[in-house]
């Protein structure tokens, strides 16, 4: 039994006076009731994404909330003990979410039930944050859609599963070194060229912020949530426009994702990078400049990149989660020294590509330090996937502040990053990549190098130059013996 039930909005239909009379009913006892309730709430705000909805009650004390759902028609009812509403619902913008409609009324006297009219079927939760620098009490119902993606633009399920093979080829190696034991051959070793998938490099593009979570905010209001989208968006476009590169975005509008859903999506995406956008903050205007940041094994490597990893971190508890990087999902093959070699080689990846990143940042920019530092983000904790974490500038500083909010600004940003990770990966491209296979072209045709030709094996490609299989193996790095036509092999001397 709903009970007595009222709306803001005006739905079809509605206007009759018996209608009115019992909206007019539910508004006097709420009045009524409303002096003896504890509780209250005072705002009520939305965010909508790809993949779920996001309604947050801004309430004066912790809040007591029960929820179920309903259906013929679709309904989500939240019920709050001993509360009153002191907000306007029809102030909340549905557009574009699962809501059609928000009606409330009051129960047993003194108690709030708010009904959702719902549009589609929702896995609901619903978690309590206590009060922050920003807000107060909050209750945060997530209605999350099944089925769909986070990602509006997702890659092709071609180069997928080419990424996959390419995954579980850099596992085996990591095992077999691991093991001390040489890695076996994958396939045999007269099988025939394959065509080169000459393979788009997938970049994660990660926005920081976003939604209830609006980071750091500059003296003339400006929030990092927005700075970080706008460019991440150019950020993206310029990659997509790049032959051999495609982006994905983690957020492409303003709601909040969750520290490890971010990294979880660039995994589901086979991404071979992860780059995450902010901008900087301190306490004083003073300080200046673009950071870029890598994992940091063993801690930070300085006392403010200790500061800002506990600031980022901190916006996971948003999320309702604690923050920690739990490896309980991970596949058996990345735990013990697995993991550490992975680590190892994912780390020294983001080092070098962070170092290629900050040469081209110092051309727009000044460095508040000169080198990449290391911190525990929680977004860089990806065991698989080199990742880098870019302080833009410092929306504290008034100067820097207005050059984050000019588009002009923001593209010479996003062009310097994506500037350093285009000569990471034209200096080590994946070996399926359109980049492999254009190094693989331009290379100088010389006596110790051979370009694989339709119909060639391995076998015999060293059975032709007399080298044997494991020389012509190791002297190219073939996890395997899988080539492809156009690949230019190195063939050992002797």
């Amino acid at each position: 039994m709903i009970g007595l039930l009222r709306s803001t909005r005006r739905r079809r239909g509605a206007g009759t006076g018996r209608r009115a009379m019992a909206a007019l009913l539910g508004v006097v006892a709420a009045l009524a009731c409303g002096l003896a309730s504890a509780n209250s709430v005072d705002n009520l705000r939305l965010w909508s994404a790809p993949d779920h909805v996001r309604l947050v009650f801004d309430m004066t004390d912790t809040p007591k909330a029960s929820i179920f759902t309903l259906d013929n028609p679709r309904r989500l009812v939240i019920d709050l003990s001993d509360t009153r509403l002191d907000a306007n619902t029809g102030d909340v913008d549905l557009a574009d979410s699962a809501i059609d409609d928000i009606r409330t009324g009051v129960r047993h006297g003194d108690d709030l039930r708010v009904v959702l009219d719902l549009n589609r079927a929702v896995e609901p939760h619903h978690f309590a944050l206590p009060p922050n620098d920003q807000y107060s009490h909050r209750l945060v119902v997530d209605l999350e859609y099944p089925g769909e993606s986070a990602v509006s633009d997702p890659i092709d399920p071609i180069e997928a599963m080419i990424r996959e093979q390419e995954i579980a080829a850099g596992l085996a190696k990591a095992q077999a070194k691991a093991s001390g034991k040489a890695q076996p051959a994958t396939v045999d070793s007269r099988e025939k060229a394959k065509p080169h998938p000459k393979r788009d490099i997938i970049i994660a593009v990660d926005a920081g912020h976003g939604g209830e979570d609006p980071g750091a905010t500059g003296a003339d209001g400006t929030h990092e949530k927005d700075i970080t989208l706008a460019i991440a968006r150019k950020l993206k476009a310029i990659i997509d426009n790049t032959p051999g590169f495609k982006a994905i975005l983690t957020r492409d509008g303003d709601y909040y994702v969750g520290l490890r859903q971010r990294t979880l999506l660039a995994r589901q995406q086979k991404a071979d990078f992860f780059v995450s956008i902010h901008a900087d903050a301190f306490k004083s205007p003073r300080p200046t400049g673009s950071s870029v940041f890598a994992l940091s094994q063993s801690g930070a490597t300085s006392e403010t990149g200790k500061w800002l990893a506990a600031k980022e971190n901190r916006s996971d508890l948003i999320g309702g989660v604690d923050g920690n990087l739990n490896l309980a999902d991970k596949d058996e093959t990345l735990r013990g020294v697995l993991l550490d070699l992975t680590m190892t080689a994912t780390l020294n990846d983001s080092l070098a590509a962070g170092g290629q990143v900050l040469d081209q940042l110092d051309k727009i920019n000044s460095l508040h330090k000169s080198r990449v530092e290391q911190a525990g983000f929680v977004v860089l904790k990806s065991p698989d996937i080199p990742s880098l974490l870019v302080e833009t500038g410092f929306i504290s500083n008034p100067r820097e502040e207005r050059r984050l909010k000019d588009p002009g600004y923001q593209r010479k940003l996003a062009q310097s990053i994506f500037a350093g990770l285009d000569a990471h990966f034209h200096q080590n491209p994946p070996p399926s990549s359109l980049l492999a296979w254009q190094r693989d072209q331009q290379r100088a045709q010389q006596a110790n190098e051979y370009r694989i030709q339709p119909g060639d094996t391995l076998s015999e490609i060293a059975s032709r130059h007399r080298v044997s299989l494991s020389a012509l193996r190791q002297a190219n790095e073939l996890d395997g013996d899988v080539i492809r036509v156009g690949q230019v092999l190195r063939i050992p001397s002797g």
